[in-house]
């Protein structure tokens, strides 16, 4: 299915190919202040709708994953990585896509912090 998604302000959108039934409930430092509830899709099911530059990236522990946020509102609608296999990630805010029924999610929880 094809879902869209944006930042709070709209000066991030996307869009993500998938099927999205399970979420992750990160307790790394980032995801606890921020309350994100992440899925994961391949790279190339996600499509960013607006320009570049309105997209912030932060860093942070190893360096491994690129998070990224809306420098207006601060929401950080997904973020880019490597997955275990070594493809190309994509890890994706679900609370961002309006058209899920987060009641409906099965939220696992990841123990982040250890990492």
């Amino acid at each position: 299915m094809l879902y869209e998604g944006s930042c709070h302000c709209g000066n991030v959108a996307f869009e993500v190919e998938g099927e999205f039934t399970e979420a992750l409930d990160c307790n790394c430092s980032l995801c606890r202040r921020r309350g994100g509830l992440l899925a994961f899709a391949p790279l190339e099911k996600l499509v960013v709708k607006t320009p570049e530059d309105n997209i912030s990236t932060y860093t942070f522990n190893r360096h491994v994953i690129r998070h990224h946020f809306c420098a207006n509102c601060g929401i950080a609608p997904f973020g880019e990585g490597v997955g275990p296999n070594g493809a190309a990630m994509a890890a994706i805010n679900l609370r961002c896509i309006p058209a899920i029924d987060l009641g409906a999610l099965t939220v696992k929880p990841y123990d982040g912090a250890a990492l």
